[in-house]
């Protein structure tokens, strides 16, 4: 009995404990959640589901946009001219047999680009026209320079910018769009700037009422995008919301270039599990027919 009591008595000490953690984590989350980034708007991208595909044509303008605007401060290490031209690329056409190096528009963007060669017969530095062969120049010769130029914070390479950040292209559309002015009451120090969707907890810098802390955090970016800015040829919109989405789709394609031939070998393989159950099942129903088990 005295065994008993006391296993009781155990269970209900922990019992207790478990609901007075739970208390304590209900008490503590609205505090949290006063400071929280503002979740993403959708972009309503035309590659989002099972069955999506990448708009080839707003895959070029968002890698317009990259090359005019972002590419100044961001790299993407992981991407070559050669990309551009792949099946599911921004510029991909079957006609050219020969593979994305013989595709004539990615030959045209490369060489619109100059990147850091050694001329052989001198050894000296040179730069030249990017072949599709070359990967996207980065703006800076390393992170220390990049951190040095942007006031201390390194701008982040953009290869698989989408898959690194919760939200993906999403985010990434709602950042670039969503800079406002900062509310009244928040401190800022120089080189930083306010946005809703960037993560982060701004209870440190809030003057105004503590229960009510802005959406956001701080961001060493700012707004970089402007009505206007990068000319259309297909006669889309030129506001900063469709710069936004633009470059949000060519970035979660660099970070996925095989999403859409994933997709369709994934819905192929469930097509032939369905068929190959079904077979399966009249088989089964064939061969045990009429015998008892």
């Amino acid at each position: 009995m005295t065994i008993q009591n006391g296993t009781r008595s155990t269970v209900f000490k922990i019992v207790a404990s478990a609901v007075a953690a739970l208390s304590l984590v209900a008490v503590a989350a609205p505090a949290g959640a006063a400071g929280e980034a503002k979740h993403p708007r959708s972009g309503g991208f035309s590659f989002e589901g099972p069955f999506g595909t990448f708009d080839q044509a707003q895959l070029q303008r968002g890698y317009r946009v990259y090359r005019e605007v972002c590419a100044a401060c961001h790299g993407m290490d992981l991407m070559s001219f050669r990309n551009l031209g792949q099946p599911g690329g921004p510029f991909y056409d079957s006609h050219f047999k020969g593979g994305p190096a013989d595709n004539p528009y990615v030959r045209v963007l490369a060489a619109e680009v100059q990147v850091p060669d050694i001329d052989s017969e001198t050894g000296e530095p040179i730069m030249r026209p990017a072949t599709p062969a070359d990967r996207f120049p980065n703006p800076y010769a390393n992170a220390t320079a990049a951190a040095g130029a942007n006031g201390g914070a390194a701008p982040p390479d953009l290869s698989v910018m989408a898959k690194a950040r919760s939200g993906g292209a999403d985010y990434i559309y709602s950042l670039l769009s969503g800079y406002v002015p900062a509310p009244e009451g928040l401190q800022i120090a120089a080189g930083q700037h306010y946005n809703p969707y960037m993560a982060g907890d701004l209870t440190p810098f809030w003057t105004g009422d503590p229960d009510h802390v802005p959406a956001g955090g701080f961001i060493a970016m700012p707004s970089v995008l402007s009505d206007g800015q990068v000319t259309y040829d297909d006669g889309s919109a030129q506001t900063v919301d469709q710069y936004a989405k633009d470059v949000a789709a060519f970035i979660a394609w660099a970070s996925d270039p095989h999403a859409t031939e994933r997709k369709r070998t994934g819905m192929g393989v469930l097509a032939f599990l369905f068929i190959f159950a079904g077979l399966t099942y009249a088989s089964y129903r064939r061969i045990w027919k009429g015998i008892a088990h």
